[in-house]
């Protein structure tokens, strides 16, 4: 049985965000997977990556943080909520992040989980990113909330689009780390459109989890096509 480990995040359980994850464990559960939820809001997590993190030190006298997540997974010290965390994300197949866009990004607490959940060594390390990142064979979708409308995102729109202004996430996170990114979803202008009109993306977001064996996945770099010192290789 594949596993599926649901992240989302929102200040207010009655929110569409809070529907969607709602939408993603059930629905995911209909497709076979083992589904697990972690509600950063509900369970108070904490985003700010300090050196609390690590109860054991290996270095007391200056704080390289990824240098002590290595050594804090290695030796099983690195804080509990981090080990629980990483623990659900090592185990699953597909990882859906629910969330509302805040300033062309994720919110914070959400940022704060992949700081402190995203451990050196384990999920990224010299060159094991992209196509050779720790998580690679893992598979990513984002499905989230905005209050633009779609003629808003494009290449001649306002807001250019959307997979450039989810850069960070898409590329600099998740295809980083060596999971494969879904083409993301959408949920369009939710503050501001009728229940009626909420439902029927929900309808939308509910097939777009049963089809998703077969939705696009964003095309990435891979290291073959760079040497050692990552500079291009010439194309044949």
């Amino acid at each position: 049985m594949k596993t599926a480990l649901i992240l989302s995040s929102t200040p207010e359980p009655k929110s569409f965000v809070a529907g969607m994850a709602a939408t993603s464990q059930r629905v995911l559960a209909e497709e076979g997977y083992e589904v697990i939820h972690s509600d950063l809001n509900a369970v108070g997590w904490n985003p700010v990556a300090s050196a609390s993190d690590f109860p054991e030190r290996n270095n007391d006298d200056y704080l390289v943080y990824a240098l002590e997540q290595r050594a804090g997974v290695a030796k099983g010290t690195i804080s509990p909520d981090i080990l629980i965390e990483l623990e659900k994300l090592m185990k699953c197949d597909l990882l859906v992040l629910n969330f509302p866009i805040y300033w062309f990004s994720v919110p914070a607490i959400l940022k704060g989980w992949f700081d402190r959940v995203l451990v050196s060594g384990t999920c990224y390390g010299g060159t094991r990113f992209y196509d050779r990142g720790g998580l690679r064979g893992k598979r990513a979708l984002v499905a989230a909330t905005i209050g633009g409308q779609p003629h808003m995102f494009g290449r001649d729109a306002i807001h250019g689009p959307i997979s450039e202004m989810l850069s960070p996430l898409l590329r600099g996170t998740l295809a980083y780390t060596g999971m494969d990114v879904l083409e993301p979803f959408m949920a369009w202008h939710v503050p501001y459109i009728s229940q009626k009109a909420r439902e029927k993306i929900m309808i939308q977001y509910a097939q777009c989890l049963r089809d998703i064996n077969t939705r696009d996945c964003l095309k990435l770099p891979s290291l073959e096509a760079f040497d050692k010192a990552l500079y291009p290789l010439p194309r044949a």
